[in-house]
């Protein structure tokens, strides 16, 4: 590498590690000590307002004692590295979702310049997808290069074999084991435990142990941050303040008015002479031994003299509102006792003022000045974001699609939080490529995904979802996120050298969802799980009769056997009994005809042992149901519900999805290089990454480099 770019990497890197250092020393000059700011649960804030000043202070020492050596070691490895790398520095886009069919489509229609550009000079192909094809899956194999059965995310949820409930397989956030107890205060002595489930080690931890940094935004399964040479922005699995994954809020002064919200909460707003009086609703207060949800009061005035307008009066700041457009970012201080507070951020949405009164509030969120819980690395990479461009939305699916599929937001109000979100996106995106000059820049954008899942439908003029809706003014709406993708990719070529490789690429594509398979009602049906007598139609697997179940189903297509040693309540003895019910579920289960179309929804079962390999293949569901297109899991079954109906209409705005057989759905990939196969797994990345750094691959991964050696001769992991 040239004397100049070493320079340049050396003045990026020291620039951003000067502003998150500035970032922290405000932060520590402007926020007395007893402010702390938590997240779920207030008893976080306690130990916080002590620690974070104490381990901050300790580790800047450190930091200062050891910087010569630390210096001298990260030269010897560059100059190492630099003698190998082929590419000063690796830009790594994911469009999360991007079809590559309808990508090809509108190339053809020449509505896509930057994307044809990219093919013309490199490489247009698709890319070949997980089992499941869905986001936490993908993405974890395109960070670790790895198969599921060796970084052990199957699927959003998985059952815990102990308690046979469902639960997030990316993250586990516990409250503190040790409690000190004063009078009616519970004090945590301990910080929350947060346990990362993702197993295997992403390619920019590798990358920064030979000396290349990296900048990493809002790649899923990146929470919580893990330490490494570098910047990271989590994505996917942060929670909100209550510590769910985005519960929002819904408002009306109408007492007679109940809708029955699964990802949402339904409040009161009390209207006396046009000033309505609510609150909003925040963590449980763990600080305290009668616990309880923290509240803040609120007050909104419909303003008389201009129509479609109101005031809302929060902790003494008047917030102006009007009706279809949304307020900035909003902090919020909720007082837990002694002095402490848990801050969040949400954002106001004025639904209507006459004849009532409804408001709509994004889920609290952590606020990126005072994280609750981490949500960056270092800690101060997220407080440098907020201080240099604005707070931003920080829940890992920040886009409110449940508001959406739950009819309190209408379609024009969640396309405008999706731009507005991935304005956000694209100002820390260009951040980190401004202030990394050499070195590898990872983001992923996933506005692709959730305005893909709410009109997909737009483009199925016979979608059971589009029944009584009028689609005419968003048939456009997936066409124009191509080409606003597309304006994206030409902002990044513009901003790369000759020295840069750009990819471009997404985790898997999208096909209409008409359909929805009740996994669990089909088990049911077949007298493989059975139902308490008491079944109330509850989810999270609780109306199953454990003692006479032989197999169950979670997620978006896994089923598991109740399997005795494994479950807790397991019946099915192991070995030659529970490998002969895989096979029969299995071809009864592909052999399954939909009634009303005719159609077989399952177009191919897979089993776990021939589908994946590693270490964690036992926590594999034993079957993986791959849908055909058209087909998906139902809503119900995902988070183990039961019920009668086996199979029904989709008639939700989600109305698009990519939860299908693997090979139906596949990923896209451009690139400004030509590879050396167009036959491209998603595993792949990771080693490819490597190689253009110099760096060798792990003998453990599965994916193999596809750039072509220097002679062209072909891939580079074969040399």
């Amino acid at each position: 590498m040239k004397r100049d770019e070493t320079t340049s990497m050396n003045a990026g890197q020291t620039r951003h590690l000067a502003l998150c250092l500035l970032a922290v020393f405000t932060l520590l000059a402007a926020v007395p000590a007893a402010e702390a700011y938590v997240g779920p649960g207030a008893g976080f804030a306690f130990v916080s307002s002590f620690f974070v000043l104490f381990i901050t202070f300790a580790l800047a020492l450190l930091t200062l004692l050891t910087w010569p050596l630390r210096f001298f070691v990260h030269m010897l490895l560059k100059w190492k590295r630099e003698r190998r790398s082929r590419v000063k520095r690796v830009i790594l886009v994911g469009l999360d979702g991007q079809d590559p069919d309808l990508t090809e489509q509108y190339m053809r229609d020449g509505l896509l310049p930057h994307f044809t550009r990219l093919s013309h000079e490199g490489t247009f192909c698709k890319l070949q997808t997980t089992l499941p094809a869905e986001s936490p899956v993908a993405w974890s194999s395109f960070q670790t290069g790895c198969n599921p059965g060796k970084h052990r995310i199957y699927d959003f949820l998985v059952p815990n074999r102990k308690s046979m409930l469902p639960e997030l397989s990316s993250a586990r956030v516990s409250p503190s084991p040790y409690t000190l107890n004063i009078g009616k205060y519970r004090i945590p002595l301990r910080k929350p435990i947060i346990q990362v489930g993702r197993k295997s080690q992403p390619f920019w931890k590798i990358l920064g142990r030979h000396g290349v940094f990296s900048s990493v935004l809002r790649v899923p399964i990146t929470f919580p941050p893990e330490k490494f040479r570098g910047v990271l922005l989590s994505a996917m699995c942060v929670p909100d303040l209550k510590g769910s994954q985005g519960t929002y809020f819904y408002y009306t002064s109408n007492g007679e008015e109940s809708r029955a919200l699964t990802s949402g909460a339904q409040l009161p707003l009390h209207r006396r002479n046009g000033v309505a009086q609510g609150f909003l609703s925040g963590p449980e207060n763990t600080l305290t031994q009668e616990g309880g949800e923290l509240k803040m009061p609120f007050e909104l005035r419909v303003l008389q003299s201009r129509a479609g307008e109101a005031e809302l009066i929060l902790d003494g700041e008047i917030i102006p509102l009007q009706i279809g457009q949304y307020s900035p970012w909003t902090k919020i201080s909720f007082k837990a006792g002694l002095g402490i507070k848990v801050q969040g951020i949400c954002r106001f949405l004025l639904l209507e003022t006459d004849p009532d009164i409804r408001l709509y509030v994004t889920p609290i969120q952590i606020d990126p000045e005072k994280p609750a819980l981490p949500i960056s690395y270092p800690s101060a990479y997220s407080i440098y974001l907020a201080k240099s461009q604005g707070t931003f939305a920080t829940l890992g699916v920040a886009e409110d699609t449940s508001g959406l599929n739950e009819n309190i937001l209408d379609e024009a109000a969640f396309l405008r939080q999706c731009y507005d979100i991935h304005k956000e996106r694209e100002m820390m995106f260009f951040d980190a490529l401004e202030k990394t000059p050499a070195g590898c820049v990872v983001c992923v954008f996933d506005i692709t995904d959730r305005v893909q899942h709410m009109f997909m439908r737009c483009l199925d003029g016979g979608h059971p979802a589009n029944r009584g809706r009028d689609i005419h003014p968003y048939r456009d709406t997936i066409r124009e996120l191509y080409q606003r993708m597309d304006e994206l990719v030409g902002r990044i070529l513009n901003a790369a050298d000759p020295d840069t490789v750009v990819m471009v690429m997404s985790d898997h594509g999208f096909k209409p969802f008409r359909r929805g398979v009740n996994l669990n009602a089909w088990l049911k049906s077949n007298g493989y799980l059975a139902v308490k007598s008491d079944a109330a139609g509850r989810d999270m697997l609780q109306d199953v009769d454990w003692s006479t179940t032989r197999a169950y189903a979670v997620g978006f297509g896994g089923i598991y056997l109740n399997l005795a040693g494994r479950e807790s309540q397991g019946i099915v003895n192991p070995g030659r009994t529970a490998e002969a019910l895989k096979r029969e579920i299995a071809g009864r289960l592909a052999a399954w005809t939909d009634e009303e179309t005719g159609e077989r929804p399952v177009k191919k079962v897979y089993d776990r042992d021939e589908a994946y390999s590693g270490p964690y293949v036992n926590d594999a569901p034993d079957l993986v149901a791959g849908f055909r297109v058209g087909y998906r899991a139902a809503w119900e079954c995902v988070t183990g519900g039961i019920g009668d109906v086996i199979v029904s209409d989709n008639d939700r705005p989600w109305g698009g999805d990519h939860n299908m057989n693997p090979p139906d759905v596949p990923g896209m990939f451009f690139c400004n290089r030509p590879i050396a196969s167009p036959h491209i797994h998603i595993q792949d990345i990771a080693p490819t990454v490597l190689d253009l750094f110099g760096v060798p691959a792990p003998a453990y991964m599965d994916g193999r480099s596809f750039m072509p050696d220097s002679s062209g001769a072909g891939p580079a992991s074969e040399r």
